[in-house]
């Protein structure tokens, strides 16, 4: 084998990876403890319980150590998990599914942080809220289109004046 590191990409539903496909026949050739990988990702992707979130193992084939690196959901997929919808409307305009909360909005910003090149709690809530006009769900009763215009006219300042990101 090769001294080059072995990397393996997957999605796997949080908390619930299996030795089983794909995971497992693509860990087999490099010798590493199949069970040890399955437990760490598992515990890392606990927080992600009920969606599928991709996961990278990089395997050190000469010390058979490894590492998992995992990324965070779609945005859609944290807005459908916060209204509690298997899915979003395929007539956005027409049918709405769900409606979320600015704190629930905040909670799926907060939990794309790492992937969004927004630096305040205003500009991701701007920009999840955009994900929110393509899936048929308003934010406080109102369409996402609305509640944009608000918080680009400083109504919900006080609500999102805080840290995207801890220091």
């Amino acid at each position: 084998m090769s001294e080059k590191p072995i990397v393996v990409e997957a999605m796997v539903e949080g908390g619930k990876a299996s030795g089983g496909p794909p995971i497992g026949p693509a860990l087999g050739p490099t010798g590493v403890n199949i069970f040890q990988v399955v437990t760490k990702i598992n515990e890392v992707t606990q927080p992600f319980v009920g969606l599928k979130v991709p996961v990278t193992i990089t395997v050190d084939p000469a010390t058979k150590s490894f590492e998992v690196d995992v990324g965070t959901p779609p945005t859609s997929a944290l807005i459908l998990k916060e209204i509690g919808q298997p899915k979003g409307s395929g007539e956005p305009n027409e049918k709405i599914v769900g409606n979320l909360t600015v704190d629930q909005l905040k909670n799926v910003a907060k939990g794309k942080a790492s992937d969004i090149s927004a630096l305040t709690m205003k500009t991701a809530v701007m920009i999840v809220s955009g994900t929110c006009v393509s899936m048929g769900v308003t934010i406080e009763g109102k369409t996402a289109k609305e509640f944009q215009k608000e918080v680009r006219d400083g109504v919900w300042d006080s609500q999102l004046d805080e840290p995207l990101r801890e220091a």
